[in-house]
């Protein structure tokens, strides 16, 4: 095969490649797609200008597809104080509006960095913490990394068991005390981690949010051990959210942010869920960008997130 058949058969197949992941990712975020742009669009373009009426009903709409009250009123004051945008373009609008949301909110590249890199995950019991782990876990052994998990939420029943079997199939290497002190767990994770030269550890928390104070309290402390041991190891601090929870997300970035310095949210279960809007609310309101999607439920269903790609895929 010569020199020219060889560079077409390349791009053909990396062509499919990307073609392939696309369509991927635009059967994930359908339903995102059809209740943030699908159900606005079909309200709104065959008008021939925004009136009151049609500018209402578009903010119930975004507002139902959970952008947020506040984003969902500012995207359509922007319409009422301007002339040149008409109906039949507010497909493009909200592209543009979006795409730069999400690129305000800050880099979507994971923070990695030659040593130890410890990434401090939080986030509400049911979120899908512990999978979200394993497949991050996963992810680095792909690449070749050497992966220690400290399990730390010591409150839960079977919480460290669990965590257990999941570091198993990773791969991974897990630091467990069971009922003992998070804080006390994490410390011997991170001496492990830095005697025994390990690339990454991640830091499973616990998510109580019904016990909010105490919940806090242990994150604080947790957070205070990374400081004082580790301080310049410190990576992300990630937010796990479900997809499904809507405008519930907005609040657990909120409360968490009070105790924890989060850097990023990671957004599970997006597969199948309406209400994905949750990453564009979370990167206007919070400036928190979203990092990582989980869009199913195998191991190698934990992907980086590209703001470009998946506004594309919601919009074609």
């Amino acid at each position: 095969m010569d020199e020219t058949k060889i560079i077409l058969c390349y791009h053909q197949c990396m062509f499919g490649f990307f073609k392939d992941k696309f369509e991927n990712l635009k059967e994930t975020v359908s339903n995102t797609a059809q209740a943030l742009v699908g159900n606005v669009v079909k309200n709104v373009e065959n008008e021939e200008e925004f009136s009151e009426f049609v500018l209402d009903d578009m903010e119930d709409t975004l507002i139902s597809a959970d952008l947020g009250v506040n984003y969902a009123v500012e995207l359509v004051d922007k319409l009422r104080s301007q002339t040149k945008i008409k109906p039949a373009e507010v497909k493009q609008y909200l592209k543009d509006e979006f795409l730069k949301v999400l690129k305000d909110a800050g880099s979507t590249e994971l923070n990695y960095q030659d040593g130890l890199n410890i990434y401090f995950i939080t986030g509400v019991n049911g979120a899908g913490k512990t999978t979200l782990i394993a497949k991050l876990a996963h992810k680095f052994k792909q690449s070749g990394k050497k992966v220690l998990i400290a399990a730390a939420d010591t409150f839960r029943a079977a919480a460290e068991e669990q965590l257990d079997i999941w570091s198993r199939r990773a791969g991974a290497d897990i630091v467990r005390r069971d009922k003992a002190d998070a804080a006390s767990v994490v410390y011997e994770a991170i001496e492990k981690a830095e005697k025994e030269d390990y690339d990454v550890l991640l830091v499973d928390t616990a998510g109580r949010l019904q016990n909010k104070f105490n919940l806090m309290e242990e994150l604080s402390k947790i957070k205070s051990v990374i400081d004082k041991k580790a301080p310049d190891k410190l990576r992300e601090s990630i937010l796990v959210l479900d997809a499904n929870t809507g405008q519930n997300g907005l609040q657990q970035a909120k409360v968490f942010s009070d105790s924890v310095n989060l850097t990023c949210a990671a957004l599970t279960k997006l597969d199948g869920s309406a209400k994905g809007a949750i990453i564009l609310a979370v990167a206007k309101e919070m400036k928190l960008p979203v990092k990582l999607v989980g869009i199913g439920e195998k191991m190698e269903d934990l992907k980086n997130f590209d703001a470009e790609e998946f506004i594309k895929a919601i919009f074609e």
